[in-house]
């Protein structure tokens, strides 16, 4: 390897790291969902991966595009920073989605008493909450618990994909600059290899911080907040999707 290609993959690698740690959303929804939903560490580092593979190429695709087009670099910033507005009112309003969503959630599973009649005149009274179902089902709310068991499970699968998509549309603006410098020079063989170190350090990134995250987090005793964890994660989004609009 020759020494200005050294010195782009010192680059393209130190830009991925910083770039990646110094936005938060690159983890924390990651680490705030998988803690509200229940994820396992292989979900979350799985869904952490493609959402980060998706992210790179996002930019690599336009970049792609705008050396094959001859756009000025100008141009290609402008764009990554549209996108990023367009990332950054996805996330926001997901977030906000989700916030209210979990707050309903928080609300029907509040600790609440049922008075219970039988076939034999007897009346008893249960205290419990909707978090899981409790053992003292009853036909009309098995159909109910059924019901709400299948649109829990709609949005578990619905959720990695509006993560994908959010990410999609991410910018990795500080990409572009380095990726131009070897096409300027007709190296495809530098533009490779910017692409594969940045993408693989930023991608690395990310699920080192999320694996941390995600231990911490599963230590934490939230007690009685614990009902509030989807809230909380949707707290989290919002804060997320403010600071990309922000340009934090």
């Amino acid at each position: 390897m020759t020494e200005p290609l050294a010195i782009l993959a010192a680059t393209a690698a130190s830009i991925g790291l910083v770039h990646t740690l110094i936005g938060p959303d690159h983890y924390v929804p990651f680490i705030a969902l998988s803690g509200a939903r229940k994820w396992s560490l292989s979900k979350t580092l799985g869904v952490t991966a493609v959402c980060g593979v998706g992210h790179v190429l996002g930019s690599v695709v336009l970049g792609g595009l705008g050396i094959l087009l001859g756009l000025a670099l100008g141009g290609l910033e402008w764009f990554e920073g549209f996108r990023g507005d367009i990332a950054g009112w996805l996330l926001l309003g997901f977030g906000v989605a989700y916030l209210v969503w979990g707050l309903r959630q928080a609300y029907r599973n509040r600790p609440h008493t049922h008075w219970h009649g039988h076939a034999d005149g007897t009346l008893h009274e249960h205290t419990h909450t909707h978090k899981k179902e409790h053992a003292h089902l009853h036909e009309a709310s098995e159909e109910a618990s059924s019901a709400a068991a299948k649109k829990l499970a709609n949005g578990r699968r619905v959720t990695p994909w509006v993560l994908f998509i959010i990410f999609i549309f991410g910018p990795c603006e500080a990409l572009i600059p380095v990726l131009m410098y070897p096409a300027a020079e007709g190296s495809w063989w530098g533009v490779a290899l910017v692409v594969a170190i940045f993408g693989l350090t930023t991608v690395a990134t990310m699920l080192v911080t999320v694996t941390i995250g995600y231990l911490g987090i599963s230590r934490l005793p939230l007690g009685r907040l614990e009902r509030f964890s989807h809230a909380l994660a949707g707290l989290a989004l919002v804060a997320c999707g403010l600071a990309i609009q922000l340009g934090f």
